[in-house]
């Protein structure tokens, strides 16, 4: 489990290569750790509703 192990993050860092256990991402402590994102809020656009004219 060290340097020539390419299953582990670090035997990937030491062959240099990319995979299952060594991600391009980063972490996922790191990423949640950073200021929360503001929810949107959602802003319906109102539809004029044709009228129909009827015959008579």
């Amino acid at each position: 489990m060290g340097k020539g192990d390419r299953k582990t993050a670090k035997g990937k860092r030491y062959n240099a290569s990319y995979g299952n256990a060594r991600r391009h991402g980063g972490t996922r402590a790191a990423a949640g750790s950073a200021a929360p994102a503001a929810k949107k809020t959602v802003v319906k656009k109102a539809v004029a509703k044709k009228s129909v004219a009827k015959a008579g």
